[in-house]
């Protein structure tokens, strides 16, 4: 009888240690399927493409105790018409691959991701960041800016690797700050001829990065109204500064306002300067979304020399959820690509969550 009493408490006691270690720690699978038709019609062709970036995604917290947690967060990219890793010169888990910890002095990261600028900017912009040709924060919402020059051709050009990220906590629920620094490694970077010549170029292929990278923005968020400022500086010592708000009038409506201003002075002998604006809106109806935008890139002497690109882009789109995580599609967009190039742009797809 007593070993049979032994035996229960030790079973409870252990079920007890089993049932507190699921509860401190856990980790998420995620991703994102996301494949429709696209047509543009410079080109003429028809295509199975993709809205946004198809990803799967590991997440997980550990509880450590005292308010401290560790995490990390790793995603592989894949293209749903081929199976296929995203552009196979990108790494593997070429979305994000960090690892950090939280607690009460905010969240300190290290490894591959978003920059501030660029993590903090999506919230600004009608398509949230996708990369589809109907929305804007690849292009215009940067100015033309790539927060990764020196990297080998094809990868990214939002995040930084071999970087620290950190992030405040949000004080007084309105304010908090982002950087992100990355170091100066080479990374297999393509020639840069920039104020060089081909036999002499400024950036050799696999040298190392002229500045140190670094990304700062802040954010305040105040019942409708929301705004950031950024400041990013890349390996190239390209600099970009970018504003933002948006305001919610209604519940169901979300207007939207960005401005940006890159300076390639460091790199490029002349017209180094590009600006860019963004107006856009979301609105919900009852189970869809309708997303709307307009938006400019005008680069030094556009104005006055026609043979250098502005462009200009007007774009719409609508989304119908068909359950929490599965919403079709459909945008249209009219795009002034370069000083000779205009071209309109259609799509339809569906979009699940799992």
């Amino acid at each position: 009888m007593k070993k049979t009493l032994v035996a229960l408490a030790l079973t409870g006691v252990l079920m007890g240690v089993t049932a507190g270690a699921q509860a401190q720690s856990s980790v998420t699978i995620y991703g994102t399927l996301d494949a429709g038709m696209s047509r543009r019609t410079d080109t003429d062709v028809t295509a199975v493409g993709k809205r946004d970036n198809n990803k799967l995604g590991f997440r997980g917290v550990e509880d450590l105790g005292n308010g401290l947690k560790a995490l990390f967060q790793l995603e592989i990219r894949y293209e749903p018409d081929t199976g296929v890793i995203e552009n196979t010169v990108r790494p593997l888990f070429q979305g994000q691959s960090r690892v950090g910890l939280q607690g009460d002095f905010g969240t300190l990261r290290l490894g591959r991701g978003l920059t501030a600028f660029q993590e903090t900017s999506t919230a600004f912009e009608p398509w949230s960041g996708m990369p589809a040709v109907a929305g804007y924060q690849t292009d215009l919402q940067v100015a033309g800016y790539t927060s990764d020059p020196m990297s080998v051709a094809g990868n990214s050009l939002n995040r930084f690797s071999n970087a620290v990220f950190y992030n405040t906590p949000v004080f007084a629920n309105i304010f908090q700050l982002n950087v992100t620094v990355a170091s100066r490694e080479a990374n297999n970077n393509p020639v840069i001829i920039g104020r060089g010549t081909t036999t002499a170029p400024q950036f050799p292929a696999n040298s190392m990065a002229a500045k140190y990278p670094y990304s700062v923005s802040a954010t305040a968020t105040q019942g409708p109204f929301a705004a950031y400022a950024a400041y990013e500086r890349n390996a190239v010592a390209t600099k970009l500064w970018s504003v933002g708000a948006s305001f919610k009038p209604i519940n169901d409506l979300k207007l939207m306002a960005t401005y940006q201003h890159q300076d390639q002075d460091y790199s490029l002998p002349i017209n180094p300067v590009t600006k860019a604006w963004m107006i856009g809106a979301n609105y919900n109806i009852g189970l869809g979304l309708v997303r709307a935008g307009i938006g400019r890139k005008t680069p030094d002497n556009a104005l006055n020399v026609p043979t250098i690109a502005k462009t200009k882009q007007f774009s719409l789109g609508y989304d119908y959820n068909l359950s929490p995580r599965t919403y079709v599609y459909v945008d249209g967009t009219r795009r002034k690509a370069t000083a000779t190039t205009t071209f309109n742009f259609y799509s339809v797809g569906i979009h699940h969550n799992f």
